[in-house]
C-alpha cells in the first residue's frame, strides 16, 4: 500500500502535471529549451543530495533499528512539501524548483527505507512476485488518482476551479493527502525486529558511520554487488530521465499537454497488470533474462523517440513503457535482495537508493546539455530536443553491456563468504 501511497507523487507530479506547471506557469515566456535544462538540473541536484544521503541514513537506521522510523520522517517531508506546490504563483519558479526539490527528497528519502523492508515480508522464492505486487499496485494507485487530476484540468469548472492553473495547484494537494492517507498501513502493520539492547542516538550515529567505512571496503570487494550496482545506475538512468523528461520532451517537439497526460495515464494502467506479469516472467525464464528483456526494449524506445512525428505515435510508445517499466524497477529490486546480506538490508539498500538517486543526475544533464549545445550549434529548438533524447540510448547500452556480466550465484557466494569470515 506503500507503493500505492507514494507512486500519487511519482506519477501526478513528477512525470505529469509539475513539468507542464513549471513550464507553462512557473517559466512563462521562456523558451523550451531553457526551461527543460533547469527542470533538468533541479532532478539532478536533488538527486545528487539523497545519493550523498542514503548510504549513512542506511547504515544508522540498520543499527538502530530505525527503518520505519526514518521512513515516516520522509514520507511527512513529501506530503508537506508536495502539498506547499499549490502555494506557488505564476513566474515563482525559483520558489517551485525549491519546494520541488524538497518534495523530491522525501519521495526518494521515504523509499530508501521502504524497499529495505522487503525482505522483512518477503521469502526469497516470493521476493519477485512481492515486489512486482508492489509497483503493480503503485500503477493502479498513483493511475486512479492521476485519473481524477486529470478530469480537474481539463474540466476545471466541473471540479469548481477558476481554470487549469487552479485545478493542478489543487492536484498536488490532493497527492499530499493520498499520500498520508495510504502511507497508514505499512507504519501500523509492518513489524520491524526490536534491539535487545537500547542504544543512545549518539551510539547509533558513531556505529553507522563505522559501519558504513566498513560497508564501502565490503562492497569494493563484494565484486558482484559491485558491478550490479554499476550496471543499475547507467541503465536506470535511462529509464528514470525518460519518466521524469518525458512530457517536457513532448511539449518541446510541439504535443500538446493534455495529449501527453492522457498518454502517462495509458502507461499507468498498463503498468498496472504488465509489473505482475513481469514478476511471473522472472520467475518462468529468469530474473536476469527478464531484466535484459526490458533494457532492449528501452533502447528501442530512446531511438523511436528522437523521431515521434504524432501523438499516436506517442501512444503507442506510452503502452510499450508501460510494458516494461514496472519490471525492470521491480525486477532489479528483487534481484538486488537476493544478492545481499539480508540482516543489513537497509545500509546495503542506501548503497542501491545512492546508485537509484545518482541515476537521475546523468540523463537530465546529458538532456539539458545535448540540448543547449545544439541549439548554440544553430539547430532549431524541436531538432535540439530530438537529439537530446537520442542520447540517452548510451545509458541503455553500457548498462546491458555491464549487466551481462552480473552473475547471481557468485554473488550469494561471496556473500556467504563474508558471513563466515565475519
Amino acid at each position: 500500500m506503500y507503493d500505492w501511497a507514494n507512486s500519487a507523487f511519482a506519477t501526478t507530479v513528477m512525470a505529469g502535471f509539475f513539468p507542464v506547471f513549471f513550464k507553462q506557469f512557473c517559466c512563462p515566456g521562456t523558451d523550451a529549451v531553457t526551461s527543460t535544462a533547469r527542470l533538468g538540473f533541479a532532478n539532478s541536484f536533488s538527486g545528487i543530495i539523497i545519493a550523498v544521503c542514503a548510504p549513512l541514513l542506511g547504515a544508522i537506521a540498520d543499527r538502530g533499528s530505525a527503518k520505519k522510523k526514518f521512513l515516516t520522517f520522509f514520507l511527512l517531508m513529501g506530503v508537506v512539501m508536495t502539498s506547499a506546490l499549490s502555494l506557488v504563483s505564476l513566474g515563482q519558479w525559483q520558489l517551485g524548483i525549491v519546494i520541488y526539490i524538497m518534495a523530491t527528497l522525501g519521495f526518494s528519502g521515504g523509499n530508501i527505507f521502504y524497499d529495505s523492508l522487503l525482505p522483512l515480508v518477503a521469502s526469497e522464492k516470493n521476493t519477485d512476485f512481492v515486489s512486482a505486487l508492489g509497483f503493480s499496485l503503485g500503477y493502479l494507485g498513483g493511475g486512479i488518482l492521476f485519473s481524477v487530476n486529470v478530469l480537474m484540468i481539463l474540466k476545471p469548472h466541473v471540479f469548481g476551479f477558476t481554470d487549469a492553473s487552479h485545478a493542478v495547484r489543487w492536484s498536488f494537494l490532493s497527492v499530499g493527502i493520498w499520500w498520508f492517507i495510504f502511507s497508514i498501513p505499512v507504519l501500523l502493520f509492518v513489524k520491524e525486529p526490536r534491539l535487545e539492547i537500547k542504544k543512545t542516538a549518539a551510539n547509533i550515529v558513531r556505529e553507522g558511520f563505522g559501519q558504513l567505512r566498513s560497508t564501502f571496503s565490503e562492497i569494493r570487494h563484494l565484486k558482484v554487488i559491485f558491478l550490479f550496482l554499476i550496471a543499475y545506475w547507467l541503465y536506470m538512468d535511462g529509464v528514470d530521465t525518460i519518466i521524469r523528461m518525458a512530457v517536457d520532451y513532448g511539449m518541446s517537439i510541439g504535443f500538446k499537454p493534455k495529449d501527453l497526460l492522457l498518454a502517462l495515464l495509458i502507461t499507468q494502467f498498463v503498468g498496472f497488470p504488465a509489473a505482475i506479469g513481469f514478476g511471473y516472467l522472472g520467475g518462468k525464464i529468469g530474473t536476469k533474462k527478464a531484466i535484459f528483456i526490458a533494457i532492449f526494449v528501452y533502447l528501442f524506445i530512446s531511438v523511436w523517440g528522437a523521431f515521434m512525428k504524432n501523438t499516436r505515435e506517442f501512444y503507442i510508445l506510452a503502452i510499450i513503457i508501460g510494458l516494461v517499466q514496472g519490471g525492470i524497477q521491480a525486477l532489479s529490486r528483487s534481484f538486488y535482495t537476493r544478492i545481499i546480506p539480508v540482516d543489513r538490508a537497509a545500509e546495503y539498500f542506501g548503497f542501491y537508493n545512492m546508485i537509484g538517486k545518482f541515476s537521475i543526475v546523468l540523463g537530465p544533464v546529458l538532456i539539458g546539455s545535448v540540448a543547449l549545445i545544439s541549439q548554440a550549434m544553430g539547430l532549431e529548438s524541436h531538432i535540439a530536443s530530438r537529439i537530446s533524447i537520442s542520447a540517452v540510448s548510451l545509458l541503455f547500452i553500457l548498462g546491458g553491456l555491464l549487466f551481462s556480466f552480473v552473475d547471481e550465484e557468485k554473488g550469494k557466494r561471496e556473500v556467504q563468504c563474508l558471513i563466515e569470515i565475519q
